[in-house]
């Protein structure tokens, strides 16, 4: 299960990383608890914008692959990007 964790982490990386002009401002920290697994995104305050995107689409859609992701491991994840 570590593995699979890993590689949601790395896969939200990823996507981040796309997303902003400064890559290496991206960190992503990782909590979990019984009921779910909560994916902290941090990246510079410059790269807020874009990572949320226009009325937070952008943030919708990571979540709705996280969640996939989430679906197939029988675990529930939650997306949160932190300021």
């Amino acid at each position: 299960m570590t593995d699979e964790r890993d590689a949601i982490r790395e896969l939200l990386e990823l996507i981040a990383r796309g997303l902003v002009d400064d890559p290496d401002s991206v960190v992503v920290t990782e909590m979990e608890d019984e009921q779910a697994t909560v994916y902290e995104l941090k990246v510079s305050a410059g790269d807020l914008g874009k990572v949320i995107g226009r009325q937070g689409r952008t943030a919708r859609a990571i979540r709705t692959i996280l969640g996939s992701a989430g679906t197939k491991l029988r675990k529930r994840i939650v997306f949160e990007i932190v300021e």
